[in-house]
């Protein structure tokens, strides 16, 4: 069998390009390794239109529905090689069986960097975010700590001083890589205090974070009751698997045009994953997705025509 599109990831990119292909009659299959993507370490979603607030699993749960409802297949498994055969459709590998499709899309998204501390990944969902952005509004009021030297962290920590009482920013040295101005501005915030030289040892909380325990440069360990931790160390782009296929950008994320096209014809690429996707927001990704299964249905359209085009009468 060979699919018209095979997306690679099933969050919330994944899903919405399989419900715009879908729509244009195409056969589609989804192809990830975890149903919501990134948006499974998040708990309540408040920043996506039409919704006040909606929980993670319930965001993805509609999306799934409706892509499926549309004829769309989704297969759980990790794609580990992706090549372009002679007859220009393209052959997907995961680890026991293998696929055919006319055209890819990517949607792949980005890793957080993980602390890799006790309490991570238990309260992962439940205080511990990789997101400012998306979780920040639902600690109005509260004490929250961020992690990261980085302009996301500096960043995040200037967007959480507006909204929560009190705002740690914890980094292991004082070799801040942010802006001059952003670092400037954050050290003027009163609410906004600053750890440097130390290092985050546990997050602790039974169903919800409750404080962090860290170590300062003299060894000492120290703790400090929080309600929230936002992990701003950075996100890695997993896209040595299509390296091959595409072009990158420095921090491996794959450069694609207006269209989301790549360097290879019939491949796409959406999302947080996208050189062109600056801000790593969900309707950032769902719009991008929109484009690129649209681009993929008008590719085929266009190759069809060319087909007809020259068959000898």
């Amino acid at each position: 069998m060979i699919y018209d599109l095979i997306i690679i990831g099933s969050g919330p990119a994944g899903l919405t390009a399989a419900i715009f292909s879908t729509r244009r009659e195409m056969k589609t299959l989804i192809i990830g390794k975890e149903l919501g993507g990134q948006v499974v370490w998040a708990s309540e979603i408040e920043n996506y239109p039409g919704f006040k607030k909606i929980s993670n699993f319930e965001f993805i749960e509609r999306l799934h529905d409706q892509a499926l409802s549309f004829g769309a297949e989704l297969k759980t498994a990790e794609m580990v090689r992706l090549e372009k055969l002679a007859d220009e459709t393209f052959k997907i590998y995961t680890g026991k069986e293998e696929f055919l499709a006319k055209t890819v899309v990517l949607t792949i998204g980005l890793s957080p960097r993980r602390l890799a501390v006790a309490g991570e990944v238990e309260l992962g969902g439940h205080g511990v975010s990789y997101c400012a952005n998306c979780d920040g509004p639902l600690f109005r009021g509260k004490t929250v700590a961020v992690i990261g030297g980085g302009n996301s962290a500096f960043d995040s920590a200037e967007m959480l001083s507006k909204i929560a009482d009190q705002v740690y920013l914890i980094h292991r040295n004082q070799n801040f890589k942010a802006f001059e101005s952003l670092i400037t501005e954050v050290k003027e915030r009163k609410n906004i205090t600053i750890l440097a030289d130390t290092v985050v040892k546990e997050i602790v909380g039974d169903s919800k974070v409750e404080k962090i325990v860290y170590e300062t440069i003299d060894g000492k360990t120290k703790e400090v009751s929080v309600d929230g931790v936002f992990i701003e160390i950075g996100r890695i782009a997993h896209t040595d698997v299509v390296a091959d296929l595409v072009n990158r950008d420095d921090r491996l994320q794959i450069e694609v045009s207006n269209l989301m096209e790549t360097k290879t014809p019939g491949l796409f690429a959406a999302g947080d994953v996208t050189d062109k996707s600056e801000y790593k927001q969900i309707t950032v990704a769902i719009g991008q997705a929109t484009t690129a299964a649209l681009s993929a249905y008008k590719y085929l359209q266009t190759r069809s025509q060319i087909k007809k085009s020259t068959v000898a009468y």
